[in-house]
């Protein structure tokens, strides 16, 4: 017997969006199934004609195992599709879907590096986002200014920004000495620019941020800035797990499909540690 679901979840799953921006897709009429304009609450099979923006796209009636993308973010990358003054995005260097397309497990800032994921299924990138997940995302921060035991102690107890009160989980001294001090810092939600905006409310400068776990994900020592590296099925049971999504089904790789993924690991490895 066929199934159905909700709209947003369907395209989310095949990778058309996340799942917000598919509830918003909808909401501004932008979709319709089978001729009329869709709304916010439609259930579908995914043997209908759907149309996002007028254009046809194929959907999976049954889900299948995600793919998901570790990439080393460098600075000077945005994290959207194109930019208007032609700068750099952390989608040029991805290799291509023949169907669906790749979203942004969250966004790092222009001036951030570090680990930033992407996977094909708009619906685990939405509960890998969504607050309720409280996942974990550790970053290596560069202090400029005076860090006592008392400021670290209001971090991690909260302090007021904004948008609402904000803390660290946990703060770990680095490297570094006087002016200038390395430390490791956890959030567990992913508001815009919650790192610096916690150390900047303390009258101290953020001059160096990296993003280095997420979750149970941490960047590998051999996939150097720049560079992206396809998880492993057992890496991606374990992110769902962590995001509270049913383990997905062992995807099996088509020929073709591996050699590329081999030749990729044999290229990343021969050239060393990442800068």
């Amino acid at each position: 017997m066929v199934t159905d679901e909700k709209l947003q979840k369907v395209l989310a799953r095949s990778g058309i969006g996340s799942r917000r921006e598919m509830e918003r897709a909808i909401a501004d009429g932008r979709i319709k199934v089978n001729g009329a304009v869709a709304t916010l609450g439609d259930r579908v099979t995914g043997e209908e004609k759907i149309e996002v923006d007028g254009r046809l796209v194929t959907v999976e009636s049954t889900a299948e195992a995600p793919r998901v993308l570790l990439y080393n973010k460098p600075e000077g990358e945005i994290c959207t599709r194109s930019d208007p003054e032609g700068r750099k995005t952390v989608f040029d260097r991805l290799p291509k879907l023949k169907r669906g397309r790749w979203i942004s497990v969250g966004r790092l800032d222009f001036n951030t590096s570090g680990l930033l994921l992407f996977t094909n299924d708009g619906e685990l990138a939405n509960r890998l986002m969504h607050p309720s997940s409280v996942i974990d995302r550790e970053y290596l921060v560069r202090i400029q200014g005076q860090v006592d035991d008392d400021m670290l102690d209001r971090l991690r107890k909260g302090v007021t920004l904004e948008d609402g009160e904000a803390r660290f989980t946990d703060i770990v001294e680095g490297a570094g000495e006087g002016q200038n001090q390395w430390y490791y810092c956890v959030v567990m939600e992913g508001r815009n620019r919650e790192v610096r905006r916690l150390w900047e409310s303390q009258g101290v400068r953020v001059s160096r941020l990296k993003r280095v776990r997420y979750g149970n994900i941490f960047i590998p020592s051999h996939v150097r800035v720049g560079q992206w590296i396809e998880l492993a099925p057992k890496e991606i049971s374990d992110l769902c797990a962590t995001a509270g999504v049913k383990a997905p089904s062992k995807r099996v790789m088509k020929p073709a499909e591996k050699q590329v993924y081999e030749r990729q690991q044999r290229k990343l490895r021969s050239k060393g540690p990442k800068r």
